[in-house]
């Protein structure tokens, strides 16, 4: 299986629909980074959560080491997850569990030369536009 299909595995994760449901973890998962302040600003936040390796993982070239839900609760807190659910009309657990599984491939793919992309700006909104006009279809 590719990770093109294996992001759309996880995508569709979110309680068995399809296409609307994909857009939807798109917009969240992509309203979540920038609410982080981007990629290096999510980075910090799991780095002063104590998963610095982890999430440093997901950008070298290396393989990605993998997060749990319950690390991603206490990292991004439970209103993050909380607002993450609710806008994708599914429970906590769920949605933690989903961004769990989703959020290093998203990371991986969004810093391919193993970098954190500078400025953020354009950068930024061109590589989650890739994203949602990629692997939501």
């Amino acid at each position: 299986m590719g990770l093109f299909d294996e992001v759309l595995g996880a995508a569709t994760g979110l309680g068995g629909r399809s296409g609307q449901s994909d857009n939807a973890l798109a917009d969240a998962v992509m309203q979540m980074i920038g609410g982080q302040g981007g990629i290096g600003g999510l980075l910090q936040t799991l780095q002063k959560a104590g998963l610095g390796d982890v999430a440093g993982s997901w950008v070298s070239n290396g393989a990605n080491l993998p997060v749990s839900a319950e690390q991603l609760m206490g990292a991004l807190g439970g209103d993050q997850i909380g607002q993450l659910a609710r806008q994708l009309g599914v429970g906590n657990d769920q949605a933690s569990g989903t961004l769990a599984e989703y959020l290093p491939k998203v990371i991986d793919m969004l810093t391919p030369d193993g970098n954190v992309p500078e400025g953020g700006g354009d950068l930024m909104s061109q590589g989650l536009a890739m994203l949602k006009g990629s692997l939501f279809r």
